[in-house]
């Protein structure tokens, strides 16, 4: 705390000296609070401060090689294609937990019945998940303060969108197994999600995919919330572990629906 001090005026002839006057606080910095010594850490201690998540995003999983919490930024300010070789479950999960953090979803699908309780059960009333039958999904203007999650659910032959990712606006294509244009729809990918598959599914994942001969033998026997997350170069091996209210909503981990 800074104060000022007056000094003592001199001693004239054999006069006593004048008493010092007590520190005077300067106007503005209020009284003095506790004394406390400053909170130091070494540069080797700070390694030690850190956040189980490491981005901002939607929490889609627990990191089953590092038991943390996994996180997916779904929304960015550049076009962003995800594509889910899974259960409908899994993307369902995914679209409630992205409608929590304020995201708008907007569903293309041909199996609206499957939809339909998830999204009115969504956003406590307001309309965040809206239910398109496939080709009538218009525009959503997606923005930074209004972040779109379009879901295409349109079967193993998905068809070209017209309505493509762009920023703040994500694509998550869902196919339950792979078609005859596989190829296609694995390379236009920014990352791709693949639940238990068939074994030769797993050898055309593989290949398109560059995963280890450890990987492709896994997939055909994950169980029904494993979700084996990957790129071409990275790859991360997520479980849901889902809330009492997703398993009110949408029950309990299923590959098929």
């Amino acid at each position: 705390m800074a104060y000022q001090t007056r000094p003592a005026a001199a001693p004239q002839g054999g006069a006593e000296p004048q008493p010092r006057v007590r520190p005077r606080l300067l106007p503005g910095f209020g009284l003095r609070g506790p004394r406390r010594e400053k909170h130091v850490l070494t540069l080797a201690e700070l390694d030690a401060l850190s956040f189980p998540v490491g981005d901002d995003g939607v929490l889609i999983g627990e990191d089953v090689h590092q038991s943390r919490p996994a996180v997916l930024g779904l929304f960015r300010p550049t076009a962003y294609e995800l594509v889910l070789v899974g259960g409908l479950w899994t993307a369902q999960v995914i679209a409630l937990r992205a409608a929590a953090t304020g995201a708008r979803i907007a569903v293309e699908t041909a199996r609206a019945h499957l939809w339909g309780p998830m999204a009115q059960a969504a956003g406590g009333g307001q309309p965040c998940v809206t239910v398109h039958q496939p080709g009538r999904l218009g525009p959503q203007g997606a923005s930074v303060g209004s972040p779109v999650l379009v879901v295409r659910d349109l079967g193993a032959r998905p068809p070209r969108s017209r309505l493509s990712a762009a920023p703040w606006q994500t694509v998550l294509t869902v196919v339950p197994h792979l078609g005859p244009n596989a190829v296609r729809v694995l390379n236009s990918a920014d990352l791709v999600g693949v639940q238990r598959v068939m074994p030769e599914e797993a050898e055309l994942i593989g290949r398109v995919l560059s995963l280890g001969a450890g990987e492709v033998a896994a997939l055909p026997s994950l169980s029904d919330d494993l979700t084996l997350w990957t790129t071409r170069m990275n790859r991360q091996y997520v479980r849901i572990v889902a809330g009492q209210a997703e398993q009110q909503v949408l029950g309990g981990p299923r590959r098929l629906d």
